[in-house]
Order: C-alpha cells, then sequence, then structure tokens
C-alpha cells in the first residue's frame, strides 16, 4: 500500500526510539523507501548501524555534515520525500516544531519542508498532559501537522497514562492514509463533528448526546480515500481520527469561526450537532442557589453554520453536505431543512430514544439530494462514513 512512496523519518530521542526498528521494517515491507534521520537523543537509544541496516539506507545526523551537505544539502532532503514522519515526537520536537527553532539537523529539517509531516508523540504522561505541551500540540495542529496517538498505557518509568508511542503498525496506516492517491487525492474536505458546549457560567453548559462517532469516521473515511481533511471538532467523547488537521472548539460560535478559516474547501461535510441556542449574558461566576427561587435564563439563536456556508457566494465548498438528526416525520422535516439551508445533500437520521443511534454505533441514514431521498440499510457508523466518502469522491470527479 506504500510501494514507491518515499518516507523520511526523523528517530527522537525517547526510550520508545526501539519501536523505530521496527516501523522501519514495517514500512519497508509496505513498499515505502526510508531515509532515516537520527537525532543526538535518538542515538543514545537505537545505534546508526542498526536504522541504516534495516532501512537500507544511509542515515543522517549532523546538520554541519559539509559531506552530506555537498551530496544532498538539508533543503533537499526535507523536500524529496512524500512524507515527513517523526516518531517518536518528543516534547522537546514537538516544542521546536510549534516554535520554528531550528538548531540541529531533524528541526532544520522540519522548518525547511513544503511536505506534509506526521508525528507520534511519545513522552511521559506528566510532560504530555502539560499545559506547555498542549499548547505546541494545539499549534501543530492548526499549522497542519498530522498526528497518530499517543496511547494510554504503562510507562518506562513506572506511570500509567497517554503518552506511550503509538504502535508500528498503527504508524504504518496513518502514514498509508497521508499519502494515499485515493480518487479525493488534492481534494480538501472541510468535516465538522460533535457536539458544542454553550456555557451557562464556568461550570454548567448546554449541550446535547452527540458523541462524535458519525464525524470522526467520516473524516476518516475521506482521508483514507486520499483527501487532505482539516476536522472541526467540538468536546467529542471519540477520540479525534489520525491523519487529519485537527481544529478543536467548544462554543457554535468558535465553530462557526474556525469553519470560515478553513475555507476554502472542495468539500463540506457538516455532521456536528450545534447547539441551537446559548444562554445570553453567561455569568463569569457560579450561578450560586438561593431563596430567589430559579434563576432566568435568556437564550439566543446560535449562528446557523450550515446555512451561512451553503448561501455563500465567493468561497462556498462545491459539494456542501448537512445532516439532519429528527425524531419525526425524518423525510420531511429532512428535505425541508435542506431546501431552507440551501445545501446540496442531507444525510437525515431518526434519533428517537428507542433507535439508540444518538451517542450508539450504529446508524440509518437517508441521503436526500435533487435526485430524491435515498434509504440506506442500518449498518455501522464506519460504514456509512465509507458509503458517503465514495459518494463524495464520485461528485468531485
Amino acid at each position: 500500500m506504500l510501494a514507491s512512496k518515499k518516507i523520511l523519518l526523523i528517530v527522537g530521542g525517547g526510550i520508545a526510539a526501539y519501536k523505530a526498528l521496527d516501523l522501519v521494517r514495517q514500512l519497508r515491507k509496505a513498499g515505502a523507501s526510508v531515509t532515516p534521520v537520527l537525532t543526538k537523543g535518538g542515538s543514545e537509544f537505537v545505534t546508526p548501524l542498526s536504522l541504516s541496516a534495516l532501512a537500507g539506507q544511509k542515515i543522517y545526523r549532523d546538520l554541519f555534515d559539509l559531506t552530506d551537505e555537498a551530496e544532498m544539502g538539508h533543503i533537499e532532503l526535507s523536500r524529496s520525500a512524500d512524507l515527513i514522519v517523526v516518531a517518536p515526537a518528543t516534547a522537546d520536537l514537538m516544542a521546536k516544531m510549534a516554535n520554528g527553532q531550528a538548531d540541529d539537523l531533524a528541526s532544520t529539517l522540519l522548518l525547511a519542508t513544503d511536505k506534509r509531516v506526521l508525528i507520534a508523540p511519545s513522552m511521559n504522561v506528566r510532560m504530555w498532559d502539560h499545559p506547555a505541551t498542549q499548547r505546541n500540540l494545539a499549534t501543530l495542529r492548526n499549522d497542519g501537522i498530522l498526528t497518530v496517538g499517543p496511547n494510554e498505557g504503562d510507562m518506562a518509568c513506572g506511570e500509567y497514562g497517554p503518552g506511550r508511542l503509538a504502535e508500528p503498525d498503527e504508524i504504518v496506516q496513518a502514514v498509508a492514509a497521508a499519502v494515499a492517491d485515493g480518487p479525493l487525492k488534492g481534494k480538501h474536505i472541510l468535516v465538522t463533528s460533535g457536539p458544542t458546549h454553550e456555557p451557562i457560567d464556568p461550570v454548567r453548559y448546554i449541550a446535547n448526546r452527540s458523541s462524535g462517532a458519525q464525524g470522526t469516521a467520516i473524516a476518516r473515511a475521506l482521508s483514507a480515500l486520499g483527501a487532505q481533511v482539516t476536522f472541526v471538532t467540538g468536546p467529542a467523547s471519540v477520540p479525534p481520527p489520525d491523519g487529519v488537521r485537527v481544529v478543536k472548539v467548544e462554543s457554535a460560535a468558535e465553530m462557526l469561526a474556525a469553519v470560515r478559516e478553513a475555507l476554502p474547501a472542495d468539500a463540506g461535510v457538516f455532521a456536528a450537532a450545534v447547539a441551537d441556542w446559548r444562554v445570553t449574558g453567561a455569568s463569569d461566576q457560579k450561578i450560586k442557589k438561593g431563596t430567589d427561587g430559579l434563576p432566568a435564563l435568556e437564550l439566543a439563536e446560535n449562528p446557523d453554520i450550515l446555512a451561512q456556508v451553503s448561501q455563500l457566494s465567493d468561497a462556498r465548498p462545491g459539494l456542501v453536505v448537512g445532516f439532519a438528526a429528527e425524531t419525526q416525520d425524518v423525510i420531511a422535516h429532512a428535505s425541508a431543512k435542506r431546501l431552507r439551508k440551501g445545501c446540496d445533500w442531507i444525510v437525515a437520521n431518526d434519533v428517537s430514544p428507542a433507535t439508540g443511534i444518538m451517542g450508539g454505533t450504529e446508524n440509518a441514514v437517508t441521503l436526500i439530494s435533487d435526485a430524491g431521498a435515498e434509504e440506506w440499510p442500518r449498518m455501522s457508523k464506519d460504514e456509512v462514513a465509507r458509503k458517503l466518502a465514495v459518494r463524495i469522491a464520485e461528485a468531485l470527479q
């Protein structure tokens, strides 16, 4: 699945660096050629000889190696690959990437490249949870850096939690998605997902039962067909997919701003369950129970993201797909919504409590377009996503 693909692999300094050897083996088995770059820290855990032997290529280590610069300068090295993979991506490497530092070969390659970059973070759970690392992660994702992992589990230091390097086979799958030559290669698709949280005060909010599972599956399926996906997600209960650009938001207003920032796009899939209302004048202090009765909450309508994007005159995506979660008269309400919003397709589903769809693993949808209503059988949300992704690919041809 990676035949003829060129991967530049940067091995960061961390105990998980030993997994880079198996990663090289699996990448080559999948058909890729691998050019290794070994950081100073990485060489403390794996030897240049073992990495070079498994890759079948010379390794690069020193920014100021005149021989290497004469044979292949760091600029050419950074741009001759189909994808740059950083595994493990340490907290230090992530900080350098987020802040544009270039003080060694690895960080200089990452700053000089015009190719996509996939990082596989690995570090102690406390380092991963630190606000500085999370800020750097958000910056990298906003810059379009792809991520895979980290996983949760036992640490070499004896602690438990998120921070384990993704397994080599998971990284290979993320690499395959990032360099996919599918029918959507070269297309940029925007996907919204999850609920929104509309604050009442610092500890309370209005929300809904959306898990974000369907939107996540759609983003993953589109990426697998070769699309460059921008994934704008509210506070979902499922993790975002690997291999896509992730933008996390809380409220409907934040989601609208992120959507506008992500445009233009070839297609937009608006699967998020955006709250219809927000509280006006949300309190900046916790509202206390008192003797004056219940607090009065004044509501205002949230921005209609689907309608606003559908009615754009300049940056409107070529295909706009909305979702309609209904509990009665599903087809009638969804068809009216499509016309009212001005989108091209509506994916309608019945989210009555008895169906178990909202927050569940399966979905039963009807695709509504100018051609009419096409009912799909109940299937897993992953299967719905794959079928919709294929339809989108056909429509964009």
